[in-house]
């Protein structure tokens, strides 16, 4: 579902490449760890420091590359649609490689990662299932597949993916809204098996660093699933 007809705050909105292009340089001073780092410390099904080669799509800035290799993943790829991200990805240097590329069609080997990475994008994708495919056709079998989103709900409440351009003016990305139930049937399709989930809540936590967002206490602002790719 286009995230239009929710749309409470009508911000002009920007496609995916221009406006995190704009935001590269201060998006992480904006995201909040407790957005998707603290799900990803609950997950109980992956090892993570036997998984020896991970693929980080949408990989950004590079937030979740550090975060994999401080977990002991030895060697990371990661892609993205954005030079201006990828440039702050490169200047951690912590990627083996780092490619040019929209996530759904990338260039990477099939059959080749443990486990691949996709963080706060799956909302900017009109369709899931090229997503769960990609993903599926470079892990090999019995690889995990984790996804950290945006929660459906929040975006149903009306706010979507944002941030304040240089002049100050508010931006919106180009967002969508997928149920659980779209997850479900493209990850099925694509041949994944779910083994945990995970929900994330606005908490004390979380307004201890945005006080404002005190209305939404309570209600659920992202999500982490874990896939896993089968033998066949």
């Amino acid at each position: 579902m286009d995230f239009s007809r929710f749309d409470k705050r009508n911000y002009p909105t920007h496609s995916v490449q221009d406006g995190y292009g704009a935001w590269a340089a201060t998006y992480e001073d904006i995201v909040l760890d407790a957005m998707d780092l603290r799900l990803l410390a609950r997950i109980q099904s992956v090892a993570w420091d036997h998984q020896r080669e991970a693929a980080d799509l949408a990989c950004g800035t590079g937030r979740i590359g550090v975060w994999l290799t401080q977990r002991g993943v030895p060697a990371i790829d990661g892609v993205d649609l954005t030079a201006e991200m990828l440039e702050g990805a490169r200047a951690k240097g912590i990627y083996r490689n780092l490619v040019l590329s929209d996530l759904r069609a990338t260039p990477l080997q099939p059959a080749s990662y443990d486990l691949v990475t996709v963080s706060l994008a799956d909302e900017h994708l009109p369709d899931l299932h090229p997503l769960y495919n990609e993903a599926a056709r470079i892990t090999h079998p019995h690889g995990y597949f984790v996804l950290v989103g945006y929660h459906p709900f929040f975006l149903m409440s009306g706010i979507p993916t944002h941030y304040n351009s240089a002049s100050g003016e508010p931006i919106a990305i180009q967002c969508y809204v997928h149920l659980f139930s779209d997850h479900l049937r493209a990850a099925l399709a694509a041949g994944w098996s779910l083994l945990e989930m995970h929900e994330g809540l606005i908490d004390d936590e979380w307004l201890a660093q945005k006080p404002k967002w005190r209305q939404y206490e309570h209600q659920p602002i992202s999500f982490a699933m874990v896939w896993r790719k089968p033998h066949p």
